[in-house]
């Protein structure tokens, strides 16, 4: 099942997209709810409830504007760095050279405040030359928690997913080395794009997919995630060691190789850039930045 948020006369709805993706039927929700995106769907399959009923008509998805499926996270997304093999290889020889050894034993965990979140279609803001000339795309594969829990092992990590998104991991490179600590870096308003929905874990298994990114129409990022340094259920068992993972929580994979600070000389994005990212098995999203 595909899972959307989207606007449509004037207001936020969440529906179900049709197999062909041509339609989108909304959710039977209250206003209130469906402020809310895909959360409370996700809550109530927690709870171990059948889904809202829909509405008897469905609407072309043409006509409506799609937003981020939850488009302000109850909490901080979970972020994960260098998590393909060829990815952590480029930035090996990088500024972050100093800080790459122990990136086989344990991954790189950092958050994004939810209010970086927009919309598939939606504008980048670059920040302006005085704060950020380095900014930087990501596309991650992102997990969208089901059943909450602690301490999740690997074995029973699958479980606990109820589907998958995209997002871009937009990043301020000289801010987040100016902070040696992440957040601040990728936190910037507007630096997590997400969507184009949720697909969920029943028709996308996360394990076996493949992630790409074009700007500008150039193939920059190109990876099976089979690829991943840390698997899926890894990263879950990890995020979740000591710390309670709720329904709706998001967990960015990481990115493949071929992001901007990778080249040699880097490649950063500017105004006017449009950078789409791809997964296979669940759609697009296409962000320009201005």
């Amino acid at each position: 099942m595909r899972i959307a948020t989207f606007v449509a006369g004037g207001r936020r709805q969440v529906g179900q997209v049709s197999p062909d993706g041509q339609q989108v039927t909304p959710f039977r929700l209250s206003p209130e709810a469906a402020q809310r995106g895909a959360l409370p769907l996700v809550e109530a399959a927690a709870r171990g409830e059948a889904l809202p009923a829909l509405e008897p008509a469905a609407l072309p998805l043409a006509s409506v504007k799609l937003e981020a499926p939850v488009p302000l996270p109850r909490r901080n997304l979970w972020c994960v760095g260098r998590n393909y093999h060829a990815h952590a290889k480029e930035l090996a020889t990088s500024v972050f050279k100093d800080n790459s050894a122990n990136v086989m034993e344990w991954p790189i965990v950092f958050t994004k405040v939810p209010e970086t979140v927009i919309g598939p279609t939606d504008t980048v803001a670059l920040p302006g030359a005085a704060i950020s000339q380095q900014i930087d795309y990501e596309a991650e594969l992102t997990i969208v928690i089901g059943r909450g829990g602690k301490n999740i092992s690997q074995a029973d990590a699958m479980k606990h997913i109820f589907g998958y998104t995209i997002v871009n991991d937009v990043t301020a490179r000289d801010v987040q080395m100016r902070h040696q600590q992440w957040d601040m870096g990728k936190s910037f308003d507007t630096f997590c794009p997400m969507g184009p929905w949720i697909v969920t874990a029943d028709e996308l298994d996360g394990r076996h997919t493949h992630v790409r990114c074009w700007v500008n129409g150039e193939l920059r990022q190109d990876a099976r995630t089979e690829n991943m340094i840390f698997d899926i259920p890894t990263l879950i068992e990890t995020v979740s060691r000591g710390i309670t993972l709720l329904p709706g929580d998001l967990i960015a994979t990481g990115s493949p190789a071929g992001v901007g600070m990778g080249f040699k000389p880097p490649r950063y994005l500017a105004s006017g850039d449009v950078v789409r990212i791809e997964v296979d098995g669940l759609g697009s999203i296409e962000n320009r930045f201005a």
